[in-house]
């Protein structure tokens, strides 16, 4: 019987979760929802060891330990290029872990305990599904495999037959919780969970990624049932619902549903275009033209995407708009909903460094302004400003919402080469005559139109 204290200090973390959650929404509480998460659940670990005394404690501190320290230097480590890779290792982690507490806690349930049973069993599959499916999506991310939909003949009915099974073995496990059957559920679903990943490609990962998070949040939430912990139903609740909610909006602001992203390449669709550069003329520029349009314009929207994230040009970028600004130039930032590698990827970019929140505008908000603007400058992105995404039925991104950016009277892409973006398809919009390409590293390319802006 867990004590009363222990119940009020586990309702406390779960406060602590949900005000996070909410903290979340905004960048500019982000930090504070971080710290209030990080102390609810270091509350609720405390909690725990006083309370239930566990056994075996030298091993378990040991295990914190390692983690803890593999925790800290991974994420201090990490580039921001690679927080999507990072978000996926950790929810696999969540979903792996939730299915071997399952499969230790098989031992403790009894036959006539059919609800307990039920959720075992499908924290065992769901968990396991998640940890594989998140894997595979760390591997396309890290290109450590192809991006590109992985299929081979007989997979559908392959993955129609290993669901079947999972039901099959699930219903077997309510009805007989033995270990071993416990054990073949889990690979079963590992399997399920990389035929799940392998046939997406492209920027559809992220939205992978996020319905794995919201399967390891399910599992958590199930697994809390199975161990009496009331917190963990509430947090895997907590995460199993943010997930499902963010997967839906991402969906929505890709004009495709979850179904078609998972299984279109399977149905013989593509979620990825053909990747290779094209070899047309486009127009190209130096900095110091560049500066000249920039420095006399009236109104600039900045378009930034992941190249901008990878050259680590944030910086630079703000200290660019900072220029124009005190020129009386109006700037602000547009940003797109999957623009990055995930949801908010170009919101914690730019709040890194510095950029207040007003300038960040979200797609709705800004779509409409692209006409009365004089110049639009792209660092880095590709996909969310392609007009394929309404012109081209066979593009995969066609019927995805996306920035205005052909509406303005002149475009300027700063990109590194002809290089198609993450979705594998050309950009029209390269090739239309307002629009000017500035080649190199954003923030080498970012610093020499700074210094020549100043000159202007």
């Amino acid at each position: 019987m867990i004590p009363t204290w222990a119940q009020i200090g586990y309702l406390v973390a779960a406060v602590c979760f949900i005000v996070a959650l909410k903290a979340l929404s905004s960048p500019r509480s982000a930090r504070t929802g971080n710290l209030i998460g990080a102390a609810g659940a270091v509350l609720a670990v405390v909690i725990t060891f006083i309370a239930y005394k566990p056994d075996h404690l030298a091993p378990i501190l040991i295990a914190l330990g390692i983690g803890t320290v593999g925790g800290v230097v991974g994420s201090r480590r990490v580039q921001m290029t690679q927080m999507p890779q990072l978000v996926a290792l950790f929810n696999g982690v969540g979903g792996g872990a939730a299915a071997l507490v399952a499969l230790l806690e098989l031992g403790e349930v009894s036959a006539d305990a059919t609800v307990a049973a039920i959720a075992t069993a499908f924290t065992i599959l769901v968990g396991a599904v998640s940890f594989s499916g998140s894997v595979i999506t760390f591997a396309k991310l890290q290109e450590l495999m192809t991006t590109r939909p992985v299929t081979f003949p007989g997979l559908p009915v392959i993955f129609i037959a290993a669901l079947l099974g999972g039901i099959a073995l699930s219903v077997w496990l309510v009805s007989d919780p033995r270990v071993w059957v416990g054990v073949l559920l889990c690979l079963l679903g590992l399997a399920i969970g990389v035929m799940l990943v392998l046939p997406v490609g492209g920027a559809d990962v992220p939205i992978v990624i996020s319905l794995l998070n919201a399967f390891t949040g399910l599992t958590v939430a199930a697994g809390g049932y199975v161990l009496g912990n009331t917190l963990l139903l509430v947090a895997g609740t907590l995460v199993g619902a943010a997930g499902t909610l963010l997967t839906k909006l991402m969906a929505d602001a890709m004009g495709r549903s979850v179904f078609n992203i998972l299984f279109g390449a399977v149905r013989g669709g593509s979620t990825l275009g053909g990747g290779t550069a094209s070899e047309r003329p486009v127009i190209t520029s130096g900095p110091e033209d560049v500066a000249i349009l920039l420095g006399y314009a009236n109104k600039v929207i900045i378009v930034p995407g992941y190249g901008l994230a990878v050259a680590q040009a944030q910086h630079t970028l703000r200290d660019l708009v900072e220029e124009l600004q005190g020129r009386g130039v109006k700037v602000d930032y547009a940003i797109h909903p999957v623009a990055g590698r995930m949801p908010g990827h170009m919101n914690v970019l730019l709040a890194e460094a510095q950029v207040p929140y007003e300038q960040l505008r979200e797609m709705d908000d800004i779509n409409g302004d692209f006409k009365t603007t004089d110049v639009v400058l792209v660092v880095g992105a590709n996909d969310v400003v392609n007009p394929a995404a309404r012109t081209t039925p066979s593009a995969p991104i066609y019927g995805m919402p996306i920035l205005n950016a052909d509406e303005a009277q002149r475009v300027i892409f700063l990109k590194r080469s002809m290089r198609p973006g993450f979705a594998g398809i050309e950009n029209e919009l390269l090739y239309d005559p307002k629009t000017t390409l500035l080649f190199g590293d954003a923030r080498e390319t970012l610093t020499k139109l700074l210094n020549a802006l100043k000159t202007v």
